[in-house]
């Protein structure tokens, strides 16, 4: 299933525009903190697919029937670009385990590129809901060679991908490579064109250095 949540009115749209907007870019932590507020609501969208518990809580006058999660899911991103949109769905899922891996755009002298991955810390995964989040999936590579990796820690029964913005060659090379069925696509906005160079237009540009600086 696939959810792009910018097509219906929402405050979401307004921080995708900010995000996008060259001139508000020059604020890192207003870029930060907008990455921030969106993670929190694909957090919150996501919550509402979950399995969830009746338990009775104490009151100071009684006690109230309560739906809780049955289970805590496990949140990754891929650094470093996706922290702050990370950082968005642990303030909803606050008591989630976390994984991080280090994946990053190997550019060779003809301009193309490899993706590395050399770094993964992540929980044990065997039948655990997984949140993967990265805010831009420009040819979708990444992220599947970041779910392989987490593939060594256990195969999870369901994943939720997360992206702030995605193309549409992304979003295509997602659903022929990911392996695995058990999966649900979470997206602000699809945008149609990816240059040679694999970035996303009209985009918004390097969200790693907008967030933290020129690397």
């Amino acid at each position: 299933m696939i959810n792009v949540l910018g097509k219906k009115n929402s405050i979401l749209n307004h921080y995708i525009r900010e995000v996008r907007d060259v001139n508000i870019q020059q604020d890192s932590m207003r870029f930060r903190r907008n990455m921030e507020r969106m993670g929190e609501i694909f957090a919150y969208e996501i919550s509402k697919v979950l399995e969830y518990k009746n338990t009775e809580t104490t009151t100071p006058l009684g006690t109230a029937e309560c739906s809780i999660l049955k289970e805590q899911p496990v949140i990754a991103t891929i650094l470093r670009a996706g922290l702050p949109l990370h950082q968005g769905i642990l303030n909803v899922f606050d008591n989630a385990q976390n994984a991080f891996i280090s994946a990053y755009r190997k550019h060779h002298k003809d301009n193309k590129f490899t993706i590395q991955v050399e770094y993964a810390s992540c929980p044990p995964l065997d039948d655990k809901i997984l949140i993967l989040s990265d805010p831009m999936l420009a040819t979708g590579a990444s992220m599947v060679l970041t779910f392989k990796e987490l593939l060594g820690k256990g195969r999870p029964k369901h994943t939720h991908i997360v992206a702030v913005l995605a193309s549409v060659q992304g979003l295509e090379y997602l659903k022929k490579n990911l392996p695995t069925k058990d999966y649900t696509i979470w997206l602000g906005v699809v945008d149609d064109e990816l240059t040679a160079k694999a970035y996303i237009v009209p985009g918004l540009g390097d969200a790693g250095d907008l967030a933290f600086g020129i690397k």
